[in-house]
């Protein structure tokens, strides 16, 4: 390859073109390449190599607090989990549809990572995520509304084709707490596709978010085209008690801070 066709495909910013011509044109001479194969092969590079920076582009954009899979995920420790189900959201059909999902079960049990891990699937499938702690959306709308621009705030909770909102039932939230959930619910109902994970079973809502006509509001809405999948089993984070180790939920995380955290809840 020349200097000047190199300079010219850095100016194009041609990069996955950059990378592999040099063996394309190799390959392109030992199987006596038409112009026609040559192009489109260098172009399926190209093509490729954005495509692999788009998803990388939105995994960041989408705030995961872990990049988990759900080859990751262990199965065989709580066998009752619906893995068939799981999939078969991983496979994006739900989000297209713009029905809801609600993951429900005790702490510990794998609904952060599952939830994810959807997300991740998500990405690669070609839909925009969001990832947010139920704690992330609270101070996201309340220090909005300090500075007056809510309405922005708002407007990044409902863009993405699925938003993840995690942690639902860890503590008691703020005070106007349900006013945001309710809004960002409202305006997501059957346009754009929500998840959530909760440990805390439908009818304490209401104490959660201090407002029970907005919880039900919440739960009107949400549950209409919602797919509640019960998570059940034990604990991951026990299991590691005796041990150091990754938490398979939410990160790295030592034995003892496992155990204070799930006393703590």
């Amino acid at each position: 390859m020349t200097e000047s066709l190199s300079r010219a495909l850095r100016h194009l910013r041609l990069s996955g073109l950059l990378e592999t011509l040099e063996l394309r044109l190799q390959e392109a001479a030992g199987n006596r390449l038409n112009h026609v194969e040559f192009l489109e092969l260098i172009l399926q590079d190209e093509l490729a190599v954005r495509a692999d920076r788009q998803v990388q582009r939105r995994v960041k954009a989408a705030r995961f607090r872990d990049q988990k899979t759900l080859d990751q995920f262990d199965w065989s420790f709580n066998p009752s989990i619906p893995k068939k189900q799981i999939y078969e959201l991983a496979s994006g059909r739900f989000i297209r549809e713009a029905r809801d999902t609600l993951l429900i079960g005790p702490p510990g049990t794998g609904k952060s990572h599952i939830a994810q891990a959807i997300g991740g699937q998500a990405i690669k499938a070609g839909f925009v995520v969001l990832y947010r702690s139920i704690f992330d959306v609270v101070r996201d709308f309340l220090h909005d509304e300090a500075v007056g621009s809510e309405e922005k705030v708002l407007a990044k909770y409902l863009k993405p084709d699925l938003l993840i909102i995690d942690d639902m039932g860890m503590k008691q939230l703020p005070r106007r707490s349900g006013e945001c959930l309710f809004e960002i619910i409202m305006r997501r109902y059957e346009n754009r596709s929500t998840m959530m994970t909760s440990n805390r079973p439908l009818e304490d809502w209401g104490k959660l978010v201090g407002d029970v006509p907005a919880a039900t509001a919440i739960l009107d809405r949400f549950l209409h085209h919602a797919e509640i999948i019960q998570i059940t089993g034990k604990s991951y984070r026990l299991r590691n008690q005796n041990r150091q180790g990754k938490d398979p939920e939410n990160g790295s995380k030592t034995n003892q801070a496992n155990l204070d955290e799930e006393k703590s809840k």
